[in-house]
């Protein structure tokens, strides 16, 4: 019985062998787990490799270089617009259009080196070298700069790539695409460079109220040789900008040229006689334009606010807002050295002629009115023929003056420039036939209504530079303040197309062709 019961027991265990030998054959079972989409992998490749080299620039990123008499930092970072931008602490800033690509340049001038703006002061002939001598610091700066930048962009990158992914290939991979894409930046960089943007730049800070930086409009046109020897003698005065900050150089007028301030929508704002003041002296203005709406109500008991006009230092143009009454016109013109402008007629102030029509609008509530548009039309257009009339008497118009810009557009091709507010935002159009409108900003903030927005307005003016011969403008600078609360100052350099260097002369709307 035990015999049996053994050769059974080596039967069944025979049996089980061949059926776990199939058990072990059997493929093992695999769980389909779905990876991410390439797309995802790749555009989180791209985080990586951006956010890596943009921390491996604000590591190791910058190069100290001289330049001149003066130790700088030049910097790359990231940007959408690019430019230039170059720090003079404490004075302010200056933002040049140099290029367009996603890298910017930032050059922090960091102090002056006495040794070497002492020689400058001891040697005076060394200034005529000056020149060579800056571009030279700042070519080998740049050169520097690049070569940190690559390694700064493809270390940040690798690294970042290193800690994500823990794959030294992926991080390699992430390391070249930094470097190509800096590669490509400084090809676009290259490629877009103007070396022309140094005579429009962007000025803040206190070097907003020093334009003689730059010097004159004409001058930057017609000399642009001198031009460049200036901003060499620039670099070695900040020895005295840095020992006496608030003392900034006085701004010298060249006696070719006619500066108007123009300025429109002040809306009551007291302050802005006190901005408009201040500008007529440090630039010497000779006439001031106010295109309307100086006003909030147009009443009789809002007219004491004009009173600061009379002592502001210069002929005050004048047109009729929407915001102004005929009350508030006849009392400015009862006001000395006021030239209230209206029906087309013309006046001669400070060597210009000027010519302009009161808005027919009088929505002091800002109401819109049926067929506000059509008269604004209307009254464009019986100012355009004004100055046909005035172009056919021998007397051309230099400047039209109008509030709103659907009015000033019916003067294209009647005279070389209008000008306008009413939107609360600076514009300058060169329009189908010729004619310039420059639509000026806010010059009073936008008055009290700045406080309904979430956001203060900035104050706005411009001053316009004319040609004393011809009466064409030259250039302007458009300056903007920090509105109701804040203390923010910048003024752009702005040249026409024809008046930059080497350009060819354009005629020009409301000149009659030989």
């Amino acid at each position: 019985m035990a015999r049996v019961t053994t050769a059974v027991r080596h039967a069944v265990r025979r049996l089980r062998r061949p059926s776990r030998a199939r058990t072990h054959r059997r493929p093992p079972t695999v769980a389909l787990i779905s990876g991410p989409h390439p797309w995802t992998r790749a555009l989180g490749l791209v985080v990586v490799v951006l956010l890596g080299a943009w921390l491996g620039l604000l590591v190791v990123g910058d190069v100290r270089a001289p330049v001149g008499p003066v130790n700088t930092t030049m910097t790359l970072r990231p940007s959408l617009t690019g430019g230039t931008k170059i720090n003079i602490s404490p004075l302010g800033a200056l933002e040049l259009d140099s290029h367009v690509a996603p890298v910017r340049l930032d050059v922090n001038v960091d102090q002056l080196d006495p040794g070497r703006a002492q020689a400058l002061v001891d040697h005076p002939e060394r200034l005529s070298g000056l020149q060579d001598e800056v571009t030279g610091d700042v070519a080998r700066g740049t050169l520097d700069l690049a070569v940190r930048s690559g390694v700064a962009v493809v270390s940040g990158a690798t690294a970042l790539g290193l800690a994500v992914y823990r794959r030294p290939r992926r991080a390699l991979a992430a390391g070249g695409l930094a470097l190509a894409l800096l590669a490509a930046s400084g090809g676009t960089a290259y490629a877009t460079w103007k070396p022309d943007s140094v005579l429009e730049p962007k000025f803040s800070g206190l070097l907003s109220s020093a334009p003689s930086l730059v010097g004159d409009a004409r001058s930057i046109v017609t000399e642009f040789d001198v031009y460049q020897r200036e901003l060499a003698r620039l670099v070695t005065n900040v020895t005295k900008l840095y020992d006496a900050t608030s003392t900034l150089p006085a701004y010298q007028p060249d006696p070719s040229t006619i500066r108007v301030l123009h300025v429109s929508d002040i809306h009551l704002n007291p302050a802005s006689w006190k901005i408009i003041a201040s500008l007529v002296e440090q630039y010497e203005v000779n006439v001031i334009v106010d295109t309307g709406d100086t006003m909030d109500h147009g009443t009789a008991a809002e007219n004491g606010f004009l009173d600061p006009i009379e002592d502001l230092g210069a002929p005050y143009v004048w047109v009729r807002g929407n915001h102004d009454s005929t009350a508030t016109q006849r009392h400015l013109e009862g006001m000395e050295n006021v030239h209230v402008l209206d029906d087309g007629k013309a006046r001669t102030v400070a060597g210009l002629r000027f010519a302009g029509i009161g808005d027919p609008q009088f929505t002091p509530d800002r109401d819109a009115r049926p067929g506000a548009e059509a008269s604004q039309e209307l009254a464009g257009a019986r100012l355009a023929s004004a100055l046909r009339d005035q172009s056919t008497a021998g007397t051309p118009v230099d400047v039209a003056l109008a509030h709103e810009p659907s009015a000033a557009r019916e003067v294209d091709g009647a005279v070389p420039l209008v000008l306008a507010g009413h939107v609360h935002h600076e514009e300058m159009e060169v329009m189908k036939y010729g004619t310039r409108l420059r639509i000026e900003g806010s010059t009073g903030g936008s008055g009290l209504r700045a406080v309904e927005g979430g956001h203060p307005d900035p104050i706005q003016a411009s001053i316009l530079y004319f040609d004393r011969d011809s009466r064409r403008l030259q250039a302007w600078d458009e300056i903007e303040l920090g509105g109701l609360g804040l203390s923010t100052a910048e003024v752009s350099r702005h040249l026409p197309k024809e008046n930059q260097p080497g350009a060819s002369p354009s005629p020009t709307a409301g000149t009659p062709s030989p």
